[in-house]
């Protein structure tokens, strides 16, 4: 059938068919419903779809904070059943301790209003839900080893964010390898990324990439094989797991006594 056909059938106009079908429009479970009895659709996929289509209309808990602007990547990062995360400079948000993510917004903002910087701690905190949930994703961390020396916050700060990731490490929810510095230089060093994968297959993979003013996400073959590869690398030339929470307890270890 063309759109015509289905508008005709359905008493609308093209134009609304045509904006669901290109995804420029969020089909209601009524369009849904009406949709599929025109195509023959059988009643369990039928159920199952205008379901879908009820919960794309519900809204995130992040779209709470729209001055954060987290869309669209935390609503990726709850969506993922993996997720690759590199950082060269901090811990990652889905790790940080309420203190140590406070330091880091603040040391970047000083002049942040102190409401403005709880509200961002308070998302950054209810994102870590995702790790908690009873199918959580896959989540692996590629660390620089300067993310260990770099002090954030005070020592007791450090001590009690680096003790928070091994704990976690411990409890299954994560994996961590330490880039030690001995490497020398390696495959995409120079930006943090996160890799997200998904277990729709409807869904394609996503790199996400941050930057100073304006961050990127990236969706074609070509730039999802060279990061694809790019973690691979990271991971070959990184401590092993085990070694890597070895390392971190050292070093939480080390601030926890200064």
């Amino acid at each position: 059938m063309t759109v015509e056909d289905v508008a005709e059938k359905l008493l609308c106009s093209p134009a609304k068919i045509s904006r669901m079908e290109t995804a420029a429009r969020r089909p209601s479970p009524r369009d849904v419903r009406d949709l599929c009895v025109l195509y023959n659709v059988a009643e369990s996929a039928a159920a199952e779809l205008m379901q879908l289509a009820r919960q794309a209309r519900e809204q995130g808990w992040w779209t709470q904070y729209e001055d954060l602007n987290l869309n669209p990547y935390v609503g990726l990062e709850q969506a993922a059943s993996s997720i690759t995360c590199y950082h060269m400079n901090y811990i990652p948000g889905l790790l940080q301790t309420g203190d140590y993510a406070c330091a880091i917004i603040k040391g970047i903002l000083p002049q942040i209003d102190p409401k403005i910087l709880q509200s961002r701690v308070d998302a950054r905190l209810r994102r870590q839900d995702v790790l908690e949930r009873e199918n959580p994703p896959r989540y692996r961390v590629l660390l620089d080893e300067a993310v260990l020396h770099r002090q954030v916050g005070s020592a007791s700060v450090m001590a009690a964010q680096l003790a928070r990731v091994t704990e976690l490490a411990h409890a299954g929810k994560t994996t961590v390898q330490v880039i030690p510095f001995k490497v020398g230089a390696y495959p995409s060093g120079d930006n943090m990324f996160v890799f997200l994968e998904f277990s729709d297959p409807v869904l394609p993979p996503v790199v996400y990439v941050e930057g100073p003013n304006k961050s990127q996400y990236y969706e074609s073959a070509a730039d999802l094989a060279y990061y694809r590869e790019a973690a691979e690398c990271q991971r070959d030339v990184a401590l092993s797991p085990r070694d890597s929470v070895k390392l971190l307890e050292e070093m939480s270890r080390s601030y926890a006594d200064q």
